[in-house]
């Protein structure tokens, strides 16, 4: 008629688990907790909860070894008296409350430390607050507010009633008649009077409503319920024997005397019924009860009486995990802990941003509380390690939570992005103003002596060379990744092809001044757009190669910044963007080594010393490239090409065209042939 103990264990883990209790003690008997703790220890260690200690308590007095007796009682006590512990488990009989009530009475013998006992005490079993011989003046204030988990029981009608009227002259049994002498501390024989320290006399008038709480209880205890719905459970198994047999046998006599035990077993598999106290009693096919426990909160008075109130239930029949209910608002604590719920733990709770650590030669619920390290985050209490946000959240400063990553990238809008972009337009304009300047004054000397050809190809050149940087500022998508870098490629290819092409084309034209040279076939233009052209078509296929193996891809990086995502193009492959601008090295390198070279020829041929200085400055910009470009990311990576991208254009510029310029438009004077054909 009892519910399985399994069920009552899972109660208790979720009773605790509920509180928050972690660090716990147990008292039981000897010889008993051991396979108590079989059960129970794996569910405490899977749940995170510990015991701090498991006193025995010894089942019998003994009382011709007083040493022991004393060690025992004082090893109990101090366990009574840890002050981290503040929930108590006790497993075993009814006595073991005799026992503990008594170890506190020895050690505080006035009761001071009872009223400042700050326990919670859990009752396994049926342990029921007994005090018997020289404790019946005792209180109980010591078990005030403890939690028990009792069989289920219902108060049944005319129970209480029944035990006001019950007297031993009414029922003439030995049973009631001994009880009722060790209830009332009386003797109903007046030679036990004389032989005996009792010296009243049984009237057999008394009333057990007067006797306090912990003598005898007037409500129906859920032993006593088990034990009232087995007597149903029997008599309607009875019932049913008799109709089934009175059915067969054409509503005989039927001999009850006879009927043995046995026979009622099928009976009572699978019965159900309904009790005086309006609840559905039902056995399974196996014959067992398949109601659940009771939570009871005991509640004690000055005047040693006691009131057990229903607190909770523990249902097996609900879904797991929520088989416990409890009405904490109904609990009543100890007096001690000011009606705020107990706090029961090795160490004190883990915060969010913090986790817990563990401390070598203790148990799991002991532990320190250590910050997250950088880049993680604990959101809740007791988190035994920190944990990373997503890709696209960072930790706040508390690493209690994470924020969502701002998405960044080079932008038109903002203060780099504004003064880049009017960089580039400013070079563009004035690479137009230089360009109509030589188209407009096209048939001067100064414009002829450089191949104007090469001239507007090379101005061309960068005026795309400046726009083409302005890919580079806008937000990465398919479109802008493909175009970025072979758009850059082939447009500095062919300014760096054209600055070759006149390089080749001054050193032919004045090696071809020469008496009997055969360079004289590869004056003009052939020659000047053959260069061009071969050194443009190589960079225009590796570029073609480039995006046909391996197409440049916007993405987004999350790991190179912890608080943004940086939208970015990847260029797909490392190996052809190095190739792309290793080639253009290679050109601007043969540019500046032809130019070195013709630096020192007349001065009507002298636009190489120009071109010296501009391949200085074009490979200073680029060789300046590679380690800012690999050391920086995001913005900060696309801001340094598109200056090294400004730089160069520029250094071609400035150095090519400016000084040409100021001749053209402040010293016409100078503009004339018979000046280019002078000599140093």
């Amino acid at each position: 008629m009892v519910p399985k103990e399994e069920h009552q264990y899972t109660g208790l883990i979720q009773l605790l688990l509920h509180f928050g209790w972690t660090w716990i003690g147990l008292f039981a008997f000897e010889n008993k907790e051991e396979r108590f703790l079989q059960k129970l220890q794996p569910l405490l260690s899977q749940n995170g909860v510990c015991l701090a200690f498991t006193q025995n308590i010894p089942q019998y007095l003994h009382l011709e070894d007083l040493s022991e007796l004393s060690d025992s009682v004082s090893i109990i006590f101090n366990k009574l008296m840890d002050r981290k512990v503040n929930v108590f488990l006790v497993h075993g009989e009814s006595i073991i409350i005799v026992w503990l009530r008594t170890v506190m009475f020895l050690w505080d013998p006035e009761n001071k430390e009872s009223t400042l006992f700050r326990k919670v005490w859990i009752l396994m079993n049926s342990i029921d607050f007994i005090l018997m011989g020289i404790q019946r003046s005792w209180d109980f204030q010591l078990f005030h507010g403890a939690l028990s988990f009792t069989v289920h029981s219902r108060e049944v009608c005319g129970f209480k009633e029944f035990l006001q009227v019950i007297k031993p002259s009414t029922h003439k049994d030995g049973f009631l008649q001994e009880v009722w002498e060790q209830l009332f501390d009386c003797s109903f024989s007046k030679a036990e009077l004389y032989l005996s320290t009792i010296s009243e006399t049984c009237t057999g008038e008394e009333k057990l409503e007067t006797l306090p709480g912990p003598l005898f209880e007037l409500q129906m205890t859920g032993q006593s319920y088990s034990i009232y719905n087995a007597v149903y459970a029997v008599a309607h198994s009875l019932h049913q024997e008799v109709t089934s047999k009175s059915q067969t046998r054409d509503i005989q006599r039927v001999e009850l005397a006879n009927l043995l035990p046995w026979q009622l077993h099928s009976f009572l598999q699978g019965i159900s019924f309904n009790n005086s106290a309006g609840e559905r009693i039902f056995l399974n096919e196996k014959g067992e009860a398949t109601g659940g426990f009771d939570i009871t909160n005991l509640i004690t008075f000055p005047n040693r009486s006691f009131q057990r109130v229903r607190v909770g239930k523990m249902d097996p029949h609900v879904p797991k995990g929520k088989e416990l209910f409890i009405d904490e608002e109904v609990i009543v604590w100890h007096p001690a802990f000011n009606q705020v719920v107990p706090f029961s733990q090795c160490s004190d709770h883990c915060y969010p941003g913090y986790w817990k650590k563990r401390l070598e030669g203790k148990q799991f619920c002991c532990y320190d509380c250590v910050p997250c390290p950088e880049g993680k985050i604990s959101n809740e209490k007791d988190m035994d390690d920190c944990f990373q946000c997503s890709e696209d959240q960072y930790p706040n400063e508390e690493k209690k939570g994470c924020i969502l990553k701002l998405l960044i990238f080079l932008t038109f809008e903002e203060t780099l992005g504004i003064a880049l972009s009017s960089a580039v337009l400013c070079f563009f304009f004035l690479t137009s103003w230089v360009l109509g300047t030589f188209i407009k004054h096209r048939d001067t000397p100064i414009v002829r002596a450089n191949n104007r050809s090469l001239t507007y190809t090379l101005l061309v050149a960068l005026q795309l060379c400046f726009l083409s940087s302005l890919l580079f500022l806008s937000q990465p998508g398919k479109v802008t990744c493909l175009l970025r870098q072979p758009t850059f490629g082939i447009t500095f290819s062919v300014a760096i092809s054209s600055v070759l092409a006149k390089t080749i084309t001054v050193v032919v034209a004045f090696m071809a001044t020469k008496p009997g040279s055969h360079l004289r076939k590869w004056m003009g233009k052939r020659l000047a757009f053959s260069i061009v052209l071969s050194c443009s078509l190589l960079q225009v296929f590796l570029c073609i190669l480039w995006l046909l193996t391996s197409l440049p891809f916007p993405e987004l990086d999350m790991h190179s910044e912890l608080q943004e995502i940086i939208l970015q193009c990847n260029e797909g492959s490392a190996f052809f963007f190095y190739c792309v601008l290793g080639y253009m090295g290679i050109l601007a390198i043969a540019s500046f080594i032809v130019a070195f070279l013709a630096r020192k020829l007349p001065d009507s041929f002298n636009e190489a010393k120009f071109i010296t200085f501009s391949m200085l400055a074009f490979c200073s910009v680029w060789i300046s490239f590679f380690p800012a470009y690999l050391s920086t990311k995001g913005k900060a990576m696309v801001a340094v090409e598109v200056f090294s991208i400004l730089a160069s254009s520029a250094a071609l510029l400035g150095c090519i065209f400016l000084p040409k310029c100021y001749i053209i438009v402040l010293r016409p004077d100078l503009n004339h042939r018979e000046q280019l054909k002078k000599r140093k």
